[in-house]
């Protein structure tokens, strides 16, 4: 009964405590310093593969296998449970490798509602070196076990503040930060490759001008108002625009960017950076879409960082 409550979101939020499954997640939850409860095992075995020290401040609890499996949300059950305390982004020790690869890109997830896409997007989060992850009010639970499945640890190597509304977004970005949107409606495509040759385009080392583009997002009546949504510069997501700090705004699967992203991103002079795709081709996963983009921005912003550590290194002239 325990286990099967924990699961819910009601649980989580009312008691602020999460349940984890299988042996890397404990694992890496006790080394990043998250709290357990208490750790439902069915061999001795299961425990010897944890951090001692860590493992002793929870209740110990023997169970049959068979139990186990009935609680499991895994296809292969491991045979190992437990009930954290909710993480508190502020006292975690995250990995001394990811805090000496992380770089000064951020993301904001704005209502990001499938589960395996919002775990797979913090996995990419965490592989990309993002400082931090911001998931809107509208966003899935990041607790969530299907959440935590497709995020394979990330949860415990990057910082994620959840919940949060547009209104207290701009607290938790660093000062001076661009919030740049990422959008695969490329609305200039069909008028940039008509006067073109077959096969020519835009190399990724050709940086043009930006273009003006509409940023059409799914309109929800209830946040547009009369403001309306701004106009937000667009170029592709291969071209310059990853300077230090930079925040990218990934919209959700059926909604799409809301009018709030796209007037958080036009107030610090972001862009629109478009993903081009063959026309006719719908939209990109938004899991797809994350990786694209933060992958890409951490290439720019290494890049920089390389060309800045070369003119410091160049000889003085006497």
């Amino acid at each position: 009964k325990v286990v099967t409550i924990a699961k819910s979101k009601k649980f989580r939020d009312n008691h602020g405590k999460v349940l984890l499954e299988g042996h890397r997640l404990i694992k890496d939850a006790l080394e990043a310093g998250a709290v357990p409860q208490t750790l439902f095992f069915s061999t001795v075995g299961h425990l010897k593969l944890l951090p001692q020290a860590e493992i002793k401040r929870a209740s110990l609890v023997k169970v049959k296998f068979e139990d186990i499996k009935t609680w499991s949300d895994l296809v292969t059950p491991q045979g190992l449970l437990g009930i954290f305390s909710k993480p508190d982004p502020a006292k975690m020790s995250y990995p001394a490798a990811q805090l000496t690869h992380s770089l000064p890109l951020l993301l904001i997830c704005d209502n990001i509602r499938d589960p395996g896409n919002l775990g797979t997007i913090l996995r990419s989060a965490a592989g990309a070196g993002c400082e931090k992850v911001l998931l809107t009010k509208g966003c899935v639970d990041p607790w969530e076990p299907k959440v935590l499945r497709a995020g394979m640890g990330a949860h415990f190597r990057v910082p994620i503040i959840a919940n949060l509304d547009w209104e207290s977004v701009p607290t938790n970005l660093p000062a001076g930060i661009q919030v740049c949107v990422a959008d695969n409606n490329d609305t200039d495509a069909t008028a940039r490759t008509a006067s073109l040759p077959r096969g020519a385009g835009s190399a990724p080392d050709s940086p043009k001008a930006p273009t003006k583009s509409s940023s059409k997002a799914p309109k929800n009546e209830d946040e547009e108002g009369a403001a309306g949504i701004p106009e937000l510069a667009a170029q592709h997501y291969y071209e310059d625009w990853a300077r230090t700090p930079v925040a990218v705004v990934i919209g959700g699967e059926t909604h799409g960017l809301s009018p709030a992203a796209l007037r958080l991103a036009a107030s610090t002079g972001g862009r629109r950076l478009v993903i081009p795709v063959v026309p006719g081709v719908d939209s990109l996963n938004s899991a797809i879409a994350a990786g694209i983009v933060l992958f890409e921005g951490k290439r720019q912003l290494l890049w920089r960082r390389k060309q800045e550590d070369d003119r410091q290194k160049l000889p003085v002239p006497a």
